[in-house]
């Protein structure tokens, strides 16, 4: 008998990309059930995943009792929450909080916290908040912590257009310079990270998943742009009078995150390299997705 495999924005980023990982991965499809849960399944997305066969619910983040009818009867849960929605922490701590505790009403087996470490951010703290609850609660769970998507630099920090033959990669936070260290994923591969806890719970069990395929510094992921595509692509921060030369990105540099502290906190090089050993698929470096997704500048 199938087990119910219950996926929270099902619509979005995360929940989306992985439900189309497990639709399309027979091994696991024989395995589970899926259902979706969004706040509104009249959405084109959850409409055409409703024709693939997912099972697409209703429920409102903010209203616990339908987070416990969401849940009922699942094997596992995939949660997520989305801090931009009211860039409120209380708000998405409380959210958070609430799935877990439906989980556990509703005797779910396995639950996925979409977390963060707690480096000094608010929407990098608010999950790691609801991440420190989650483990003392009966859950067997897992804690995926995504990079750096690499689908943002299609949208909110893609390159801007200097000249046809030349764009700017400004920073993507205020003190970025061209040595900063970025984490970065194919959100596309979420599925490839979980696989090894979906096929064996109990030895994953309250561990983290530092889901990124290697760090890039900003200057590399300029460099790739501009070779993958044969458009200048350059970066301009802090340190934009300075000549990027592979010495400087190679030297002394400064992770993503809050002063010193990287994206991933102290554990961020191990955590990463572990994962990635964990891993039994091919996983999409940022020299991958820029060849996959062009043009990018026409």
């Amino acid at each position: 008998m199938s087990k119910t495999f219950t996926i929270f924005g099902v619509t979005g980023q995360q929940g989306g990309a992985l439900v189309r990982y497990l639709l399309r991965n027979p091994a696991f499809s024989a395995i589970y059930r899926l259902r979706g849960v969004t706040r509104d399944a009249s959405k084109p997305a959850a409409v055409e995943l409703r024709k693939r066969g997912v099972d697409i619910v209703e429920a409102n983040l903010d209203k616990p009792d339908t987070l416990r009818v969401a849940v009922r009867g699942s094997y596992a849960v995939f949660a997520v929450t989305n801090y931009w929605e009211t860039a409120q922490a209380a708000v998405e701590v409380a959210q958070g909080k609430a799935l877990a505790d439906a989980a556990v009403e509703e005797k779910v087996e396995f639950f996925i916290w979409s977390s963060l470490p707690p480096i000094g951010i608010p929407h990098f703290d608010s999950k790691a908040e609801v991440e420190r609850y989650i483990r003392t609660l009966p859950l067997t769970s897992v804690f995926f912590m995504p990079g750096w998507f690499m689908q943002n630099f299609q949208s909110v920090t893609k390159p801007r257009k200097i000249t046809d033959e030349k764009y700017v990669l400004d920073p993507i936070i205020p003190s970025a310079t061209a040595s900063t260290r970025v984490p970065l994923i194919d959100i596309e591969d979420i599925g490839k990270y979980l696989a090894p806890a979906l096929q064996d719970p109990p030895r994953y069990n309250h561990t983290r998943l530092f889901a990124a395929t290697a760090f890039y510094t900003l200057a590399r992921i300029c460099r790739v742009w501009t070779e993958c595509t044969n458009t200048e692509v350059v970066f301009e921060g802090a340190d934009h009078a300075k000549k990027s030369t592979e010495a400087q990105e190679e030297g002394l540099s400064e992770d993503l995150g809050s002063g010193n502290l990287s994206y991933y906190g102290a554990e961020g090089e191990q955590g990463v390299e572990w994962t990635i050993r964990q891993v039994q698929e091919k996983l999409t470096t940022w020299e991958d997705f820029v060849k996959d997704h062009e043009p990018w500048f026409s």
